[in-house]
């Protein structure tokens, strides 16, 4: 352990002073509240409570962590009830998106190179693969580039404090059977496989800002 290489969290683009930070309570976002933290920014944590049994002891994290740093939380909890034929991640995502939406400053995700990855691979297998993009409306990811080995070392290093979500071992959600099967047999065949996406991931954000 005492050799151990850790990875680097890096950022696709400066973050700004004050920031925004969604916040879930897992490992990824409570590591980069704590990177934001000690790089002195000043934030503002959006948590969203998914309603599931799980999301109340996640949202006590969150606050537990802050309120040892006197971080200002804002939070929100799902507002409609299930629409039939919906699956729970479109259900689960489209009510945090309108949460974040409506914030009228930039807010942050921590999103990451995994993610990333992994939602290539989903899009592929329904014939259009799409780069996860750094911004949608007023959300921004500007960690991308970071693996997510990086944040989990980041947080347990550092004794921050999280909570795993148990469906992202449900392999009733697709992204669970990516992330658990089908994303070590990509890695088996092709090792430099992260490599690739984090040049699309480049060459998507230097595109678009060129545009601008």
């Amino acid at each position: 352990m005492k050799n151990k290489k850790f990875k680097k969290i890096n950022q696709l683009f400066r973050t700004p002073i004050e920031v925004t930070l969604a916040c879930s309570g897992g490992p990824d976002s409570m590591a980069i509240l704590d990177f934001l933290r000690q790089g002195r920014k000043k934030i503002q944590v959006a948590h969203f409570n998914h309603g599931t049994d799980q999301s109340d002891e996640a949202e006590d994290v969150v606050k537990f962590y802050c309120k040892q740093y006197d971080i200002p939380v804002v939070r929100d909890v799902i507002k409609r009830d299930k629409l039939t034929g919906e699956s729970y991640e479109q259900y689960w995502r489209e009510e945090r998106l309108r949460f974040l939406h409506s914030f009228e400053c930039i807010v942050l995700t921590a999103h990451n190179l995994d993610d990333v990855a992994e939602w290539w691979l989903f899009t592929s297998m329904r014939g259009n693969p799409k780069i996860m993009p750094y911004k949608n409306k007023n959300i921004c990811r500007p960690f991308l580039l970071t693996e997510k080995e990086a944040l989990c070392d980041w947080a347990n290093n550092r004794d921050i404090p999280y909570v795993r979500d148990p469906s992202n071992q449900d392999f009733r959600f697709a992204r669970s059977r990516i992330r658990h099967s089908i994303m070590r047999d990509v890695l088996e065949i092709n090792p430099g496989f992260k490599k690739v996406i984090s040049k699309k991931i480049k060459q998507s954000y230097s595109g678009r800002e060129n545009a601008n």
